[in-house]
């Protein structure tokens, strides 16, 4: 019975998310940026350090999963939750008619800068900084990107060179192809990482003892189940979190495009952690493999998506990107391939990512 009580008392962030979800939707206007100044502001931090902390219950049940799964089922895990989900409240958005035409080309491209170059950067360089350079599966990691190089081009360059159709858009017939491309490649992958080439994805190295693990203990399924139960709330919630977001960007008169990175920065909030944690814990294979798993998992299950949502529906689904932003993604994959080139990182890796994910705010901010 103690040792139950225990295990209980490790899940208070997932009662606080289901907690907070329930009354926000039970108190609607109460609760949102319609109030007096003092209650939306204390309503917003509310959110936003629950959230957070839901973000540390999925990294203790991923990090268990991945410890007892061994790679690359456990960040896979992960990575295709946090995505999956993603895609879905993308696709909600856009059924309910809330959302418009940029919205899923927005939401990708913030998730692939944040997580190419801010999240990589950040944990090259605290990894670097820690234990020197740190080796990573030159075949993995080349894996990832000879897949999103094609995928990220087609998806946010290419509708804007195609001349059958006008506002950066595909045609019918075109989204039907790249849907089907885009995903038929991605299942290649996932079955390259999973079944005929595992070992592409794990240390090439003798795997280092693991820390003792003080957290809470269960079954596959039962962390499996207790990661989703967290997850999903802290997604639904950040559709509330982007109300406060536009208000605030409206009332400061900041560009719309910023709101995108703060909601995308909280809903990868979890798998964040989780590749820092790694790269410190000196395991920067596992941060790779949340890294571009997270950018992939994007495109190859958004772009199907939303294009088959657009395409059914007529909704207009706009993807390429504006001259600037092209030339960053162009950039950062550029710069992808070479930092992940020589199976072993630096300091110098870390800072390039990380002054292109400036760069990238800094063009929102200042176009």
């Amino acid at each position: 019975m103690k040792r139950t009580f225990s295990n209980l008392s490790h899940e208070k962030p997932i009662l606080a998310v289901i907690g907070t979800l329930a009354i926000f939707n039970f108190l609607g206007k109460a609760l949102s940026v319609e109030t007096a100044g003092a209650v939306s502001l204390l309503a917003f931090l509310w959110l936003f350090g629950v959230m957070i902390w839901g973000a540390s219950a999925v990294v203790r049940h991923a990090e268990a999963l991945a410890n007892r799964l061994r790679e690359p089922y456990g960040t896979l895990i992960l990575t295709l939750s946090v995505v999956s989900i993603e895609v879905s409240l993308i696709g909600s958005v856009m059924l309910s008619g809330d959302g418009g035409p940029t919205l899923a080309r927005d939401t990708m491209f913030a998730v692939v800068m944040i997580v190419l170059n801010g999240l990589i950067g950040l944990s090259l360089l605290l990894g670097a900084l820690k234990h020197g350079q740190q080796s990573y599966n030159f075949a993995g990691a080349s894996s990832f990107l000879i897949v999103l190089v094609p995928l990220a081009v087609m998806a946010l360059i290419l509708p804007d060179y195609t001349i059958s159709s006008v506002n950066d858009t595909y045609t019918p017939a075109q989204a039907l192809f790249f849907s089907a491309v885009t995903f038929a490649l991605y299942l290649v992958f996932l079955m390259i990482q999973t079944v005929r080439h595992q070992g592409f994805f794990t240390e090439q190295e003798e795997p280092r003892p693991q820390p003792p693990d003080d957290h809470a203990q269960y079954a596959t399924w039962a962390h499996v189940f207790l990661l989703m139960a967290t997850l999903l709330p802290i997604v639904l919630l950040s559709k509330k979190m982007a109300g406060f977001v536009d208000h605030g960007i409206n009332s400061l008169h900041l560009p719309a495009a910023l709101g995108g990175v703060v909601i995308a920065t909280i809903v990868l909030a979890s798998e964040g952690m989780s590749a820092v944690r790694a790269a410190l814990d000196n395991r920067l294979q596992r941060a790779v493999n949340l890294c571009l798993g997270a950018a992939l998992s994007t495109i190859g299950l958004t772009v199907p998506a939303v294009l088959l949502i657009g395409t059914f529906t007529g909704q207009l689904v706009i993807l390429g990107l504006g001259a600037q932003m092209q030339v960053m993604l162009a950039l950062t994959l550029i710069v992808c391939v070479q930092t992940f080139g020589s199976g072993r990182t630096n300091v110098l890796h870390g800072a390039v990512h990380l002054v292109l994910f400036l760069a990238y705010l800094a063009l929102i901010l200042e176009p």
